[in-house]
């Protein structure tokens, strides 16, 4: 699939998340794989397929309307829960990660005793990349990526950072750089670009340099459209914000540029897996791990219209996520999803699609044959 580049589309505020029914079914024959999944994690109404032509987001939409819109997909109300629940399979009332998020001084994580989704994937000799954000602890090398089931991790610990320099700031005792390739390595050459450049360049490197005899799981966590540091919390190029110089509001301008940075770096992704011969057997998902932050939230100006509520609330604008699925390997695209789907159900479906035998999770156990769904990608898009 060819990204779109520069038409007109809807609007919708964007995560970044990929997944597979639990049995790919094709022309009747139930056919087992091993996909390529990439996974790319990012209110509700700053997406194209969502409804919204105030910004343009081209690429993920053409994923949308190719692929599976999940329309009732659910997520945490803030980061860590999310992620932990993406992560392990398991609601973070289970996990121990159902308080608020960690803070940069937090001495805890996911607790070890969880086995987390890239850790069975090596069961099955996916290799597993991490690029972006991880927000899970850090307080031990021990609970960071590459001792989690990743192979290797190119970005940062906490919950966010400033997009050039690259600090986190939570208050004026904490706040220091942290942008690094695995543990020990501090990624100094960093400073100064922009964090959604970085994680795209990352991501697109791993695809070029991907050894094809093993299946990849590449987990892009991008640190858009999150806030930044207090002091400048967002941050886009400046001839990249210029795009839309017809939006009033200068704050909205710039956050239009981070989705529009976001959007670049979904083409981009899809672009590296078509030119490795790798895209007729991936899986990609898109996914928020909670609402937008509007209203001032964080400094931040997302929509989540016509949702109720901010990230951090128990609205609908804080637990109902931007999601879609896309692959040649489902079939009868380009259509809505209608089923009830939480974050936490990604891991078992993963594992199903790869046909994962180990024990723990199995196929029956993941997301709904999407197959039996209704074709209403037309009334979808009319609405």
């Amino acid at each position: 699939m060819t990204p779109i580049q520069g038409c007109e589309t809807l609007a919708v505020r964007p995560y970044v998340l990929t997944a597979l029914p639990t049995d790919i079914s094709t022309n009747g024959a139930n056919v087992r794989v091993k996909p390529n999944t990439d996974f790319i994690f990012q209110g509700w109404n700053d997406v194209g397929f969502h409804g919204s032509n105030q910004i343009p987001t081209p690429n993920i939409d053409a994923l949308a309307y190719s692929g599976v819109i999940l329309h009732n997909y659910y997520v945490l109300p803030v980061c860590t829960p999310s992620r932990a629940a993406l992560m392990t399979g398991r609601h973070p009332i289970h996990n121990g990660m159902q308080h608020e998020v960690l803070y940069a001084q937090c001495p805890w994580g996911l607790p070890l005793s969880e086995k987390l989704l890239p850790e069975y994937l090596k069961e099955m000799n996916y290799s597993t990349r991490m690029v972006g954000k991880w927000h899970l602890g850090h307080f031990k090398a021990v609970y960071t990526p590459t001792y989690r089931g990743f192979d290797s991790h190119y970005g940062y610990w906490v919950g966010h950072q400033d997009y050039y320099d690259h600090t986190s700031q939570e208050n004026p005792l904490y706040w220091g750089y942290d942008m690094r390739h695995g543990v020990n390595n501090v990624s100094w050459s960093s400073y100064g670009r922009y964090t959604t450049d970085l994680f795209s360049e990352e991501a697109v490197r791993i695809i070029q340099d991907h050894d094809d005899s093993q299946p990849l799981f590449l987990y892009l966590a991008h640190l858009a459209t999150h806030s930044g540091n207090p002091y400048m919390p967002l941050q886009a190029p400046a001839e990249v914000v210029h795009q839309f110089d017809y939006i009033n509001d200068t704050r909205r301008r710039t956050f239009a540029g981070m989705v529009s940075k976001l959007d670049e770096s979904v083409g981009m992704v899809v672009s590296a897996l078509k030119e490795k011969g790798m895209l007729d057997n991936s899986v990609i998902v898109f996914s928020t791990d909670n609402g937008g932050p509007t209203n001032g939230f964080d400094n931040n100006v997302a929509s989540n219209w016509p949702l109720r509520g901010v990230k951090d609330t128990i609205w609908e604008g804080a637990i109902r996520g931007v999601g879609l699925v896309w692959s040649p390997l489902i079939p009868g695209p380009s259509r809505v999803a209608n089923h009830l789907m939480h974050i936490q159900d990604w891991l078992p479906t993963l594992l199903g699609a790869a046909n994962y035998t180990g024990g723990q999770f199995h196929s029956n156990e993941g997301l709904l044959d999407l197959s039996r769904e209704p074709t209403n990608m037309e009334a979808y898009v009319k609405r």
